[in-house]
């Protein structure tokens, strides 16, 4: 059995509960309904990470192979959409909720490392291509945030004349 392979599924369930944690205290915390809506569901999505990873350790422990897993496929970005759409209407640039989207770029960035560098390494096929998929899905994840936070600065920039021009 491979201690590297133990270590990063360690890691990598920390990180996915450390992740669930934050949204998870996120919308709790919100004023915004529409982001409130996206912390929870993104805490459910690590919540679904912690899972599909403790059910892989598991499985490497017992029988030092990784499961058969279906890829994740992209949901519907429409929901999406309209929520982020919303949360701009909702919320200001430098609120709670923009603050917690900019910390959750931070997440997403670490899980997105991590799970990018162990499928380069990673000799096991199975394992490779289940680090990729993760690396994958969480970049799904940075780009909605990614994308909101920027808009959030234009509005800011935008409606308060920081153009230096």
């Amino acid at each position: 059995m491979n201690d590297k392979t133990l270590d990063i599924l360690k890691e990598a369930i920390l990180l996915e509960r450390r992740g669930k944690a934050f949204y998870t205290q996120a919308a709790r915390n919100s004023e915004s309904k529409s982001a409130k809506k996206i912390f929870e569901m993104m805490a459910e999505e690590e919540d679904e990470h912690i899972n599909f990873l403790t059910k892989q350790f598991k499985s490497y422990v017992e029988k030092n192979q990784f499961t058969d897993f279906d890829s994740h496929t992209e949901e519907d970005s429409t929901a999406t959409e309209i929520l982020t759409e919303q949360i701009k209407k909702e919320i200001d640039a430098a609120s709670f909720e923009a603050a917690a989207i900019s910390a959750a770029i931070d997440f997403e960035n670490r899980a997105i490392k991590v799970y990018s560098e162990r499928a380069k390494e990673a000799t096991d096929p199975k394992e490779k291509e289940m680090y990729q998929m993760l690396a994958d899905w969480e970049k799904t994840h940075h780009h909605l945030l990614h994308q909101l936070n920027e808009d959030l600065k234009q509005d800011i920039w935008n409606d308060n004349n920081f153009w230096p021009f």
